[in-house]
C-alpha cells in the first residue's frame, strides 16, 4: 500500500496486524483498550447515522469516534477547546517554553513503575522551577507554570519528558506586585538542570526506600542508579520567551494532547513494514524516514500509552487550580495587559469546528447548499474514552 494523500493511517495499521497481536505482544489492559478503540474508530463497529441533505438528497453514512485519549483522530476539538481555555487563565505576559529531560538510566525504573514514577517526576519539575524562582538572583518570586508529560522520541523510543509553559515572572512574596524575570532567560538551564537532578533523585531514592517503586532486575539498588544518574549530564532544555500570544498557542496546539505519532506522518506500510517520517534533532531538525517492522511499531506505540486515568497535564504555584481564583486572579489584576478572552467556552463541538474551520459543518459539501439532518431511527452509540 502507498500513502496518497494520507491514505494510510495508524487505524489500516492496526487493522491489519490484529490477528497477530496477541501472538507478539502481550498488552496490560489499558493498552488492548488502546488497540482496540483505534482499531474501531469511525467505523460500523461503533454505530453511526446516516445524513441526509435537505436539498439536492445526498446522503452521507456518519461513524461514531472513539474517544480514547491515544487515538489520533480524536483529539483535535478537545485540544483546541483545551487551549483556548488555558490561553484565558494564562497572565498577560511573556512565556517560556521549558523541557526537563531524565537520562536514559532511568529509564527502566521509569517504565515498569510508570503511574508512581511519572507523578514524582511532575513534582520534583514543579519544585525545582518554584524553588529556583525565589531565589533573589534569578526572579525573587513566587512562580506558576502549565506541565505536559510526554514519553516519546521522533522515532517513537521511550523518552520521558516534561514540558512547561512558564510566566516570564510571579508575585512577590506578599502578593501586592509582579515581579517580571530576566528578559532572556526565567533561571540559568545549568542551575535548572542541578536542582532538578537532586530533588528527583531524592525524591526516587525516598519511594524506593518507602518499597513504593520496584528496582529493575539488571540494578543491584538504588545507589547504583545514583551513582550514574550523577555520572550523567542532565538536560534542561530553554527556549527564548514566545513572541507573541498567538505563537504560544500555536505551540499549545501542537504539543497538547498529542498521541505518539500521528497520521500525517505515516508514509508508507507494505510488505509487513512502516515508514514515517521523523526529525533528527541532533542535526538541526532535518527530516528524515525511519523504516520499522510492523510488530517494533506497534510495540514502540503502545509503550507510550499512560496508565488509566492519570493525568499528564498538571498545574504548578500560582497557576495550580486551587489558586486560580485568587493567586492566578490576583496577578491578571497587577499586569496591567489585557488577558486572552475565550472564544469556544461553552460551546458544542459542531459550534467549535465551524469557528476552527472557519466552514459550517452542517451545509452539505455536495451541493454547498442544503442542510445535513441525522436520518431517524439510526443508531447513534457513544463510547467513553480510554
Amino acid at each position: 500500500m502507498e500513502n496518497k494523500k494520507q491514505s494510510i493511517e495508524i487505524a489500516d495499521i492496526f487493522r491489519h496486524y490484529k490477528n497477530d497481536i496477541t501472538h507478539h505482544h502481550t498488552l496490560c489492559t489499558v493498552q488492548q483498550k488502546a488497540f482496540d478503540d483505534i482499531v474501531a474508530c469511525r467505523t460500523s463497529e461503533l454505530g453511526g447515522h446516516t445524513l441526509y441533505c435537505n436539498n439536492c438528497d445526498n446522503k452521507a453514512q456518519s461513524y461514531n469516534s472513539c474517544r480514547n485519549r491515544n487515538c489520533p483522530k480524536c483529539q483535535y476539538i478537545k485540544r483546541m477547546q483545551w487551549v483556548d481555555k488555558l490561553a484565558s487563565n494564562l497572565p498577560a505576559t511573556k512565556h517560556f517554553h521549558i523541557v526537563f529531560t531524565i537520562p536514559s538510566c532511568l529509564h527502566s525504573l521509569f517504565y515498569i513503575n510508570q503511574k508512581a514514577a511519572y507523578a514524582l517526576l511532575f513534582k520534583a519539575v514543579g519544585n525545582t522551577l518554584i524553588q529556583c524562582a525565589r531565589n533573589t538572583k534569578y526572579v525573587g518570586a513566587q512562580a506558576g507554570a502549565v506541565a505536559l508529560l510526554h514519553t516519546w522520541g521522533q522515532t517513537l523510543t521511550y523518552h520521558p519528558h516534561i514540558h512547561t509553559i512558564v510566566p516570564a515572572g510571579g508575585l512577590s512574596e506578599d502578593g501586592m506586585e509582579w515581579i517580571p524575570s530576566a528578559k532572556k532567560f526565567f533561571v540559568p538551564v545549568k542551575v535548572l538542570s542541578t536542582v532538578f537532578r537532586g530533588i528527583l533523585c531524592r525524591l526516587l531514592q525516598e519511594a524506593v526506600h518507602n518499597a513504593e517503586l520496584k528496582i529493575p532486575q539488571d540494578t543491584a539498588d538504588f545507589q547504583q542508579l545514583k551513582t550514574k544518574c550523577y555520572a550523567k549530564k542532565w538536560v534542561v532544555y530553554a527556549q527564548k520567551p514566545f513572541s507573541s500570544p498567538d505563537n504560544l498557542l500555536r505551540y499549545l496546539g501542537n504539543y497538547t494532547h498529542r498521541v505518539a505519532i500521528s497520521n500525517h506522518r505515516i508514509v508508507d506500510y507494505k510488505d509487513g513494514k512502516v515508514t514515517f517520517h521523523y526529525k533528527d534533532y541532533k542535526v538541526a531538525g532535518t527530516r528524515k524516514s525511519m523504516t520499522l517492522e510492523v510488530g517494533e511499531f506497534v510495540r514502540r506505540f503502545m509503550q507510550h500509552v499512560l496508565p488509566a486515568g492519570f493525568c499528564k497535564i498538571r498545574y504548578f504555584g500560582f497557576m495550580a487550580i486551587c489558586n486560580m481564583k485568587t493567586k492566578l486572579n490576583l496577578c491578571h489584576t497587577l499586569i496591567l495587559t489585557p488577558t486572552y478572552l475565550s472564544k469556544l467556552e461553552g460551546l458544542q463541538a459542531l459550534e467549535v469546528l465551524q469557528i476552527l474551520s472557519g466552514k459550517d459543518p452542517i451545509i452539505c459539501t455536495k451541493c454547498n447548499k442544503g442542510k445535513l439532518t441525522i436520518i431517524p431511527n439510526t443508531m447513534n452509540l457513544q463510547m467513553e474514552s480510554g
